[in-house]
């Protein structure tokens, strides 16, 4: 890819789904004139390469950032959900000039200390963090149980409103991939490492816009506060019938709210 002249959205999903959870928004994007890089990072839905053995998103940005740089890539906004939107802040954080703007879809920061509202806390899961950084557990006990541990996650953190049909058996299946299991457990243990990196970024807040989306089912609210303390210009907003997926759940004002966020900060 040569110098990028049009403006540019790199999209980072996070677990466990796949680059199908940009399915809505990658069409609004290009159809605004925005090019849309979607990006799967090591061991999200596909078996990380061989010689991916760090998962410290610090490492994580760092190879997004360089595998930009090798396709020309330059100037960009960045569009994380879950994990995605760690590496994405790490990236902004860390090359404020080549980042105009960043998306946080569903994610507070490990290290950030701010509490989910009560109509999240009735939905989103607690337990898939502890169960995930316990040594050795999870290698035990989901081999097999795919659909049940992936299955749990999903339907809960979807909130009441649900994925699409469709949606619950592809991820299965996508995190059903032998090595996807050893990775997804990577990122979580990881946590001292990656809770140190960003808690020293912290102590400088930076200037690139920020728009924070929550789904009301799922970490609402907290998504823009926890930003709120690693950067100064925060946009929040909350979608009232998503849980833990807002760009499948409720797309168009989704779409409509990126788009419009992404042309103020080209």
């Amino acid at each position: 890819m040569s110098e990028n002249r049009t403006p540019t959205a790199v999209l980072l999903h996070g677990w466990p789904v796949t680059a199908d959870h940009w399915r809505y928004l990658i069409p609004a994007l290009n159809a605004a004139g925005i090019t849309a890089v979607p990006v799967t990072l090591p061991g999200l839905g596909t078996a990380p390469d061989s010689g991916v053995t760090d998962f410290r998103k610090t490492a994580l940005a760092n190879g997004v950032r360089a595998r930009l740089a090798q396709e020309g890539v330059t100037r960009f906004a960045v569009i994380g959900h879950d994990w995605g939107a760690t590496v994405g802040y790490l990236i902004a954080a860390q090359a404020p000039e080549s980042v105009s703007g960043l998306v946080v879809e569903e994610e507070i920061l490990p290290g950030v200390d701010v509490e989910i509202p009560e109509a999240g806390r009735d939905h989103y899961p607690s337990w898939h963090g502890p169960f995930n950084r316990t040594p050795g557990l999870a290698e035990k006990l989901v081999p097999g149980r795919e659909t049940a541990y992936y299955g749990s996650f999903l339907e809960q953190s979807a909130g009441p409103y649900g994925l699409d049909p469709d949606t619950l058996p592809a991820y299965i299946k996508a995190y059903s991939t032998p090595g996807v299991l050893n990775a997804g457990l990577s990122y979580y243990r990881t946590r001292s490492e990656d809770v140190e990196d960003i808690q020293a970024l912290a102590a400088q807040p930076f200037s690139t816009p920020v728009l924070a989306v929550g789904g009301r089912h799922a970490m609402g609210t907290a998504v823009a506060d926890g930003m709120a303390t690693l950067a100064t210009d925060v946009t929040p907003l909350v979608f009232e019938q998503s849980g833990h997926y807002p760009a499948e759940q409720e797309p168009d004002i989704v779409n409509l709210a990126i788009v419009q966020f992404l042309q103020r900060h080209s």
